[in-house]
């Protein structure tokens, strides 16, 4: 495993995720708007895909990023269905508090 690369050591990029995964699981707990949780789980996705790439360049096989490239197909989708969705509930309570939205019933 090549600890270094192009000049950044792989535990710099690894804290970095770390950091990005936080941030993402802290938005999700955290707040209430319905965007900013979908902001939040792409940033956990992106924080995964960063670490996939990490370790396939350091061990320098390209499975990591075969994988990326299916988490970013599947994260498209989640992105279009979920902010058609939020679209959907918006135009019928009005809001987009996830405490309002006590059940699925119009």
């Amino acid at each position: 495993m090549n600890p270094i690369i192009n000049g950044i050591p792989v535990s710099y990029i690894l804290g970095l995720a770390g950091i990005l995964f936080s941030i993402g699981v802290l938005g999700v707990l955290i707040r209430r708007n319905i965007v900013i949780i979908f902001m939040s789980v792409e940033l956990i996705l992106n924080s995964v895909n960063l670490v996939f790439v990490t370790f396939s360049k350091a061990l320098s096989h390209i499975s990591g990023e075969t994988v990326v490239f299916f988490v970013m197909a599947i994260a498209a989708a989640e992105a279009a269905v979920g902010l058609a969705l939020v679209i959907a509930i918006f135009r019928h309570k009005k809001s987009t508090n996830v405490d309002e939205l006590q059940s699925m019933k119009w």
